[in-house]
């Protein structure tokens, strides 16, 4: 291991690792919305689901440390609530899922 990879090792360990959810909420010809509260747990996004706060669910994206992951399936169902996501194809989901992923890639090349 060289002095590079290790002074990397070290930088990537100092920047803070944030991690949220992102809950997108389809409104049909009107659009996406996505729901960014970097308070809220993974608990109370299902406690949302269950209580039906959060209806007509396009996705659920789980961002940590710059990675992101689709936990829709796995939230929706923990919470029950299969029967409220709305985009149940998976092309059109997956279309919704790409957009925000590129839309979340500019946000971070901008900074």
């Amino acid at each position: 291991m060289n002095t590079h990879n290790i002074r990397e090792i070290l930088n990537y360990r100092r920047k803070p690792q944030h991690s949220y959810f992102v809950v997108a909420i389809d409104y049909g010809r009107k659009g996406l919305e996505a729901v960014v509260d970097p308070e809220i747990t993974r608990r109370e996004v299902v406690a949302r689901l269950r209580s039906g706060e959060y209806q007509n669910v396009a996705f659920i994206h789980h961002v940590e440390g710059g990675l992101v992951e689709d936990v829709t399936d796995e939230l929706l169902e923990e919470a029950g609530a299969e029967d409220k996501i709305i985009v149940d194809s998976a092309f059109a989901r997956s279309q919704a899922c790409e957009q925000f992923d590129a839309l979340l890639r500019d946000c971070f090349k901008r900074g």
